[in-house]
């Protein structure tokens, strides 16, 4: 690994701590990077996640005055993250990615248009009560079994699935959304990175290097979105979707993916 690869992976994991910590989306920066520095696509992906995984402390600590919050809905959630993360991790062992990975874009987009309705859905949700409420909720339970294992077999835009999972149900504290987003996350990360390390699909510099990066830019993205007004972190996340989903349609149908 050049010095030149190592800055370009440090500064990677920066950036996608610090978006990963406001809606997720950061292996779109990691994942290229590192293809650009010439590892293995499915290996990248690999470490990707495990670089990452690591920093997301750094968000959980700057979150963690909302944690009191949402704990009842934090472990009614656990399980089927578990669940999900152990199906996605052995699924990337045994699949190749590049047929699933063309369902992604599709998948980002739905997700972010869904967050961009959530007050639309909430108002037509309060005619029908507790009825509605609860059938909302299983939704959303059912809903993160697949977000899970795509979480943990490529993740990018996982962040925008959950926060659009959680507002339908009826949640509507942005941070608090956030902080059970991180802490879900990571949770599949982890179960993720777990299956990887002992697969030994990790290439370990270039994880450390994505690692000190993505220390800081958690911790500092969590840290200044709850300084921000919740429409304005709503914005971000609506544009970090937007463009998430522009980039990956572009990669899988645009000329340069025609071209071979």
């Amino acid at each position: 690994m050049t010095h030149l690869e190592l800055l370009a992976l440090v500064a990677a994991g920066c950036t996608a701590g610090a978006i990963n910590a406001v809606a997720g989306g950061g292996t779109l920066l990691t994942f290229p990077v590192l293809l650009m520095c010439g590892t293995p696509p499915v290996l990248a992906n690999a470490t990707s996640t495990v670089g990452l995984v690591i920093g997301t402390a750094g968000s959980i600590v700057s979150f963690r005055g909302h944690l009191k919050a949402i704990r009842e809905l934090l472990w009614q959630f656990v399980p089927v993250c578990l669940v999900g993360a152990a199906i996605g991790s052995w699924l990337l062992t045994k699949t190749n990615d590049d047929q699933f990975s063309k369902l992604v874009p599709f998948l980002v987009l739905f997700a972010t248009v869904l967050f961009c309705l959530q007050n639309v859905l909430r108002k037509y949700s309060r005619n029908h009560a507790a009825e509605s409420v609860s059938k909302a909720a299983w939704f959303s339970l059912a809903l993160q079994l697949p977000v899970a294992i795509y979480g943990a077999f490529f993740g990018a835009g996982i962040g925008i699935l959950m926060l659009a999972s959680f507002g339908f149900m009826g949640m509507t504290n942005i941070h608090e959304m956030n902080a059970m987003k991180n802490l879900l996350g990571s949770l599949i990360n982890v179960i993720a990175a777990t299956w990887f390390i002992a697969a030994g699909m990790v290439s370990w510099p270039q994880a450390l290097a994505l690692t000190s990066g993505a220390l800081v830019g958690y911790y500092l993205g969590a840290h200044f979105s709850q300084r921000i007004a919740p429409q304005r972190v709503r914005h971000l996340i609506t544009f970090i979707g937007l463009t998430i989903s522009a980039i990956m349609f572009w990669r899988q149908f645009g000329p340069m993916s025609a071209g071979g």
